[in-house]
């Protein structure tokens, strides 16, 4: 039995979330609380050192990485449903894709998401529980991160980001104008990685993602959310807007 640890249906724990509901494989879902920090405690550490989900686990057998997660699914449990080009270029296109997801656009729309949800949780406890609780937190870059959701973000940062959300979206906008899907002229990866990130910004980034302005990525989102899978899972496991990695 898999067994996929996640926060659910958002961030990057959409992306093997999706893949598992697109390949239909049957799996354990966990879900950790986030505002428990449930992520940092011993006995998830154990599965996974850094303290960050998703994880997936497949007969004692731990992988980490959302889209490393995605790209294992598929190479180890082929099924009828495919989510790669067949072709070499088709499939670097997907990597293409799927890299600048986890390397650009995910990062830009997390530090927004962290300023937005996670300061609130970061300002909610005590200054002698909050030093406790980043003490168990692995990653140095991660804890300084929590710091600055319970300080602020300094303004520049997240104009900054805001503006890469921006560059982000158009580029979306302006490929899916001449392409039904991202790579491949199919339904891929890319498309389930891009889209945990950029799935329901018509509504937390309106000012960016609307019918006026970026009318492809909107169709595409509304697409991807239409498909049988996406629809089975959302019903299945409720969606919860979380930031990718807290």
């Amino acid at each position: 039995m898999l067994t996929l640890y996640s926060f659910g249906p958002g961030a990057n724990s959409l992306k093997p979330l999706l893949t598992l509901y697109e390949k239909g494989l049957e799996f354990k879902g966990v879900r950790l609380n986030p505002a428990q920090f449930e992520h940092h405690e011993d006995w998830f550490k154990a599965i996974n050192p850094n303290g960050q989900v998703p994880a997936l686990v497949d007969n004692g057998r731990v992988i980490t990485e959302s889209t490393v997660i995605c790209e294992y699914l598929e190479d180890e449990y082929p099924t009828a449903v495919k989510l790669r080009p067949a072709d070499s270029y088709g499939r670097a296109q997907m990597r293409v894709w799927t890299k600048w997801v986890d390397e650009y656009f995910c990062w830009c729309v997390s530090t927004i998401g962290w300023s937005r949800m996670i300061s609130g949780m970061a300002r909610a406890i005590s200054a002698e529980e909050f030093e406790e609780k980043i003490k168990r937190i692995p990653i140095p870059e991660q804890q300084v991160k929590w710091r600055r959701a319970r300080d602020g973000f300094p303004q520049d940062m997240l104009d900054e980001e805001m503006r890469k959300i921006g560059v982000s979206v158009r580029r979306l906008n302006d490929h899916l104008a001449d392409h039904e899907w991202l790579a491949g002229e199919m339904y891929s990866l890319a498309d389930i990685c891009n889209y945990a990130i950029a799935g329901g910004m018509q509504f937390g980034f309106a000012e960016l993602v609307n019918q006026a302005d970026t009318p492809h990525l909107l169709r595409w989102i509304e697409m991807i959310a239409a498909r049988p899978a996406a629809k089975k899972m959302v019903a299945e496991v409720p969606m919860e807007r979380l930031v990718a990695d807290a």
